[in-house]
């Protein structure tokens, strides 16, 4: 973690006097805001009612959700904090090299169009990527063709994230991993989704892999068991092996079973 400026320290003090917080109360949400661009923040804060989110401008959410008192103090104290980002250096130069503590995601990826965090993770969502840190450890993921909404995060680690896209709820673990994390450096980056692939000899001379999909449907018993089936689908109709009017009808039938 970045050591605070005098101009730092001083502004963590006098909101920690005025609001009535500890200053690792403090300190804790203006790492959060600072995470968030200053424009949003995912906490976990006992002071300030465990878990919650601020957006600026936008909603706040706080454990104690009936506690408008609560959310007026997280508000103000954000805005606060954003503010001081904003307009004075809060952090420390880093070393010159040294990757900036907003710019954790790898530079070849640009900047992102939406980026968060929550608790020890971080994510940032780019054209055909993802980019999530864990502990300190970055992954960058192929998002395929899916349209993310927004990452979610239960207890247990990078296994645990989740992201909303046009498909429903799908687990992060389940894209392709193109750099970072355990199966990196045996995985070699997909291609992106919107360029049309012309397929190898060997791959023309391989008989396509069968996708079990029923053909009445009786036999997908969850939402999970359906996004998977999709997936299987969309690697069939890139590969050419199914048209891209067979795919849109398999998949009509089985979103209408969720």
């Amino acid at each position: 973690m970045q050591n605070l400026t005098q101009d730092g320290q001083n502004l963590v003090h006098s909101l920690s006097r005025r609001y009535n917080l500890s200053f690792d109360a403090v300190m804790h949400m203006l790492i959060a805001v600072n995470n968030g661009n200053g424009s949003m923040a995912q906490f976990n804060c006992p002071e300030l009612g465990g878990g919650g989110q601020w957006m600026r401008g936008g909603m706040t959410m706080v454990g104690d959700m009936f506690n408008y008192g609560l959310k007026s103090t997280v508000d103000n104290l954000c805005n606060e904090l954003a503010n001081g980002l904003a307009n004075m250096q809060v952090f420390m130069p880093l070393p010159k090299g040294s990757r900036s503590g907003n710019q954790w995601w790898p530079g070849d990826l640009g900047q992102p169009f939406s980026s968060g965090a929550q608790n020890s993770t971080r994510y940032a969502i780019f054209p055909n990527r993802l980019a999530v840190e864990v502990n300190g450890q970055v992954t960058v993921y192929d998002t395929l063709d899916n349209n993310i909404g927004g990452i979610s995060q239960q207890q247990g680690g990078n296994s645990s994230l989740t992201f909303s896209s046009q498909y429903g709820t799908i687990l992060v673990s389940s894209l392709p991993v193109v750099s970072g994390g355990s199966s990196a450096s045996s995985a070699p980056m997909p291609a992106p989704h919107n360029n049309f692939i012309e397929p190898s000899a060997a791959m023309a001379c391989s008989p396509a892999p069968a996708v079990q999909v029923p053909q009445n449907l009786t036999n997908v018993s969850s939402i999970d068991d359906v996004i998977q089936l999709i997936e299987k689908l969309a690697k069939l109709r890139d590969m050419g092996a199914i048209s891209e009017n067979e795919y849109n009808s398999k998949k009509t039938d089985l979103l209408n079973r969720i």
